[in-house]
């Protein structure tokens, strides 16, 4: 008898744990399956609603001024003390004598530097150059008619000489009697007559003139 109690008690002990266990796993998928459909509900309601928050509302206005508000006038100034300055009068220097009016002064120039020393002079006068070797050389150059006819006489001759100390004009002043005689002078005094230039005051060859007398006589 108490062999069967002990069983009967076993076997409702078991029997409670096993209805326990069967709640507590009902429970269990009752509560998570209600928790996964609340999530899932969240998610769709977060995914399909986009919330934007709404804008600032604008400041409000600023108030209006009161109106009829009295002015206040500025607050009254009181003008500055009157300051009385005393001057002292002027003196006045009295002269007896007036003294007379001083000379005018008078600025003499500085002399002038003297002049530079004048260059000296380089003109000078026209000479012969070798008067004796060309004046041989117009006698002996003795003009053939003349020498035919045993012609004689002096000719006076005036040359114009040129830069180059050569005679480039050349005029009878005293004749021979012989035209011979006085066309061989002029013609001997271009060929064969030499001359040192005359020269101006600066040293510059210039033409000038020369006179002189060839004679012509036979031996």
């Amino acid at each position: 008898m108490a062999y069967a109690d002990q069983q009967m008690s076993g076997s409702k002990v078991t029997a409670i744990i096993i209805v326990a266990l069967i709640h507590i796993a009902v429970l269990y998928a009752l509560v998570t399956g209600l928790a996964y459909e609340a999530i899932e509900k969240v998610k769709e309601t977060v995914t399909a609603v986009n919330i934007s928050e709404p804008p600032p509302p604008p400041p409000p206005p600023p108030p209006p001024p009161p109106d009829n508000v009295p002015v206040q006038p500025p607050p009254p100034v009181a003008p500055p003390p009157a300051v009385s300055i005393t001057r002292p009068a002027p003196q006045i220097q009295t002269i007896p004598n007036i003294p007379p009016p001083a000379p005018p002064v008078l600025q003499v120039p500085p002399p002038a530097p003297p002049p530079p020393p004048a260059q000296p002079s380089k003109a000078r006068g026209v000479s012969p150059d070798g008067q004796s070797r060309w004046a041989r050389r117009i006698q002996e150059a003795y003009p053939s008619r003349a020498l035919r006819n045993d012609e004689e006489g002096r000719v006076g001759v005036r040359v114009t000489i040129g830069t180059d100390g050569r005679v480039s004009g050349c005029s009878i002043t005293s004749s021979s009697g012989s035209s011979s005689l006085d066309e061989g002078a002029c013609d001997g005094m271009r060929r064969y007559a030499r001359f040192n230039p005359a020269l101006n005051d600066a040293g510059n060859p210039i033409t000038s003139q020369w006179s002189t007398t060839i004679v012509y006589q036979l031996n």
